[in-house]
């Protein structure tokens, strides 16, 4: 609402929150919210622009951009691979594609349960490998039930890193171009789909070729995934440099379960972030970037409003 400029309607919201929680917010808190959003507002560089070109200009941005549309090429190639070939594993093409088609469904409810608990990174590597996995021990074992096992396992895996990639994409890049690098990846990952009808063909050579092909993509596109930087608590890019920092201060064993952070910290880093979206997130209207001073004015000038309404909000 902040960013459409619709600040009262957002201030009305915030005092429900305060009506339900039963809690008093001072009347000066909304004021400085109210005027800090304003300000934002009329400072908002409306006459800048951007385009998905800005994703290649700095090369961490780059690099992160590069591999997202790579990884989720490899994604979607195995993915709709894997639902071309059913009729390839040697069994009744209805059924093999009604059960392959049936494993959506677990997969979508796993990754509800523990996205936010693994984070994204090593989730993309794991439900890739085993994809790849799956797929060539679908070549090593007889053909038939257990080869279709195998795959229709794959296929499970694949589902999972789908979801991933939808998501982490958006998390990845910056506010100011999210909507057009997420295009732009999305397109690639279509273009990388054509190929899918010639990896399945190619089972006219070897009905284990298709399964081979696919397990090789998986695996490749699962390593790929480790060079891109962890989104869970951590606070997604908003301007362009914020992309080109994103994940400097992470290590590539860093994994999200291994950080054990109390009920407090989480709702203080909740809290912290939501804020710092509501001051930044403006240009996602406007197409505009705040300018960096800006953005330090409001941090230091919010953090007064952010101690006071934390617990009567969170």
């Amino acid at each position: 609402l902040v960013s459409q400029g619709k600040v009262d309607k957002a201030i009305s919201i915030l005092r429900k929150f305060e009506k339900i929680n039963k809690s008093k917010i001072e009347e000066s808190i909304y004021k400085e919210f109210e005027d800090s959003c304003t300000k934002a507002l009329n400072e908002e560089e409306n006459n800048k622009s951007y385009s998905v070109l800005d994703l290649f200009k700095t090369p961490r941005l780059r690099k992160i951009t590069l591999l997202l549309i790579i990884i989720w090429m490899a994604i979607s190639l195995t993915f709709d691979g894997h639902v071309r070939n059913v009729g390839s594993l040697g069994l009744d093409i209805f059924l093999t594609f009604t059960i392959a088609s049936v494993t959506e469904f677990p997969a979508d409810t796993f990754l509800t349960f523990v996205l936010d608990l693994w984070g994204r990174r090593w989730l993309a590597f794991g439900s890739m490998i085993v994809s790849g996995i799956f797929s060539l021990l679908a070549t090593a074992v007889p053909y038939g039930i257990p080869s279709a096992t195998m795959a229709i396992i794959g296929r499970f895996a694949v589902n999972i890193s789908y979801n991933i990639g939808l998501q982490y994409a958006a998390e990845l890049l910056p506010t100011v171009v999210r909507a057009q690098g997420v295009a732009l990846i999305h397109i690639m990952g279509y273009v990388a789909s054509i190929l899918a009808p010639f990896i399945v063909y190619s089972a006219n050579i070897s009905p284990s070729l298709p399964l081979l092909i696919l397990g090789i993509i998986g695996i490749l596109g699962g390593i790929l995934a480790l060079f891109l930087p962890e989104t869970l608590d951590h606070e997604l890019p908003q301007t362009l440099q914020d992309g080109e920092d994103f994940g400097l201060d992470q290590k590539f064993l860093d994994f999200p379960c291994t950080k054990r952070r109390t009920t407090e910290e989480e709702n203080v880093e909740h809290f912290r972030r939501s804020a710092s979206s509501i001051r930044v997130s403006t240009r996602a209207s406007f197409r505009g970037e705040i300018r960096s001073s800006m953005i330090h004015r409001g941090s230091v000038r919010s953090r007064s409003s952010i101690t006071a309404t934390k617990n009567a909000i969170v």
